[in-house]
């Protein structure tokens, strides 16, 4: 598989098992998620959810028949910067054996474009602190440390 062979769309229901096989695979990810099979339901309404909110964007990157990636956009209108509205990357992932071939970059690409067609003034994402190898890509994509980011969980 090159890069070139990665498509982008919509996420279908269907995707919803490699979708969350991806968010499972890694240190941080093994202690959030469920992998099981039948998959919690938990996972289908969460999808039904995304998909029926006109400001949110779940996407996978597909090659070969396969999803190797997602990434979800969320499009936050607000007050601040003069009602600016702002895009939010989330939950960006590529499967653990296609890593380093373009593919986080086709994804984090097609939503800043995405963002910027939807009106954007901004696009930002949070990664945790421990990730280190997400901020290296991040950073080489043009972002910037910009922010503290804090967490209450429920």
């Amino acid at each position: 598989m090159n890069e070139k062979s990665v498509s982008i769309r919509p996420a279908r229901r269907e995707d919803v098992s490699a979708i969350v096989a991806m968010l499972a695979d890694d240190h941080l990810g093994r202690g959030r998620e469920r992998v099981e099979d039948p998959l919690p339901v938990v996972y289908y309404q969460a999808f039904e959810r995304v998909e029926r909110d006109e400001n949110l964007t779940l996407v996978v990157a597909e090659s070969e028949g396969r999803v190797v990636g997602c990434l979800q956009l969320a499009v936050l209108p607000g007050i601040s910067s003069q009602g600016g509205i702002r895009g939010l990357l989330e939950d960006v992932r590529v499967a653990s054996d296609c890593r380093s071939r373009g593919i986080g970059e086709q994804l984090v690409q097609w939503a800043i474009a995405e963002a910027k067609a939807r009106g954007c003034n901004l696009v930002e994402l949070l990664t945790h602190s421990s990730r280190v190898d997400a901020q290296r890509f991040y950073k080489r994509l043009g972002f910037a440390l910009s922010h503290a980011g804090m967490t209450v969980r429920f």
